[in-house]
């Protein structure tokens, strides 16, 4: 399997954490993306992804498969597990829910990085900026209050809840999350010791 990846993406991290949760990560090779930028095309990616995101993956068939949640569950299904991501209608889309309000985060996280550092200033809006800052804030005390027993095993919400907190931690620093959310900084002081999430930390 072929990886596109850039260690910086919170979605790249999510699919490597994954995989090296599921013993498989040698089975993939990382195909870096070097500078990737929301305003160019970059060939490689687009040409196994119309989208022009990451990550994309190649399979050993040569299927790609984008978006991050897709290439979680394929790598799941590879790899035979039922724990990451159950069967159990349940506990599956629970698991589901949890991974998607996480994957939203950090669509915003992103999205807010590129308007507050790459794009000029003078076009900046703070209306929206603040919308963004609201969401990301809204989303982290639902995580406080109603997913501490989803969040006390591995499975695909914790781990995409982990690496859209590395994430926060990793672009706004400053923010702070942690002072307020006891429940949340308690889980993610434990999981972010995991040996899958030490090998994909973002660069310095």
């Amino acid at each position: 399997m072929k990886l596109h990846f850039n260690p910086a993406s919170p979605f790249v991290r999510m699919v490597t954490v994954t995989a090296n949760e599921l013993g498989i990560r040698d089975q993939i090779e990382d195909v870096p993306t070097g500078e990737f930028l929301p305003i160019k095309v970059h060939g490689g990616v687009s040409a196994d992804n119309p989208l022009g995101r990451i990550p994309a993956l190649v399979t050993d068939h040569g299927t790609a498969i984008h978006d991050s949640r897709v290439i979680c569950e394929y790598l799941c299904h590879h790899a035979g597990d039922k724990e990451i991501l159950p069967d159990e209608p349940v506990k599956r889309f629970r698991m589901l829910t949890l991974q998607s309000l996480a994957v939203g985060v950090m669509d915003t996280g992103v999205a807010l990085r590129y308007e507050t550092f790459l794009r000029p200033e003078e076009k900046r809006w703070a209306d929206w900026i603040s919308r963004q800052q609201a969401r990301i804030a809204a989303a982290l005390d639902d995580l406080e209050a109603n997913w501490k027993s989803e969040l006390s095993n591995v499975n695909c919400g914790s781990i995409a809840v982990a690496c859209m907190l590395g994430y926060l931690d990793f672009r706004y620093g400053d923010m702070g999350w942690c002072d307020t959310r006891p429940n949340l900084a308690a889980f993610y002081e434990g999981f972010a010791k995991r040996p899958s999430m030490m090998a994909t930390m973002p660069p310095a």
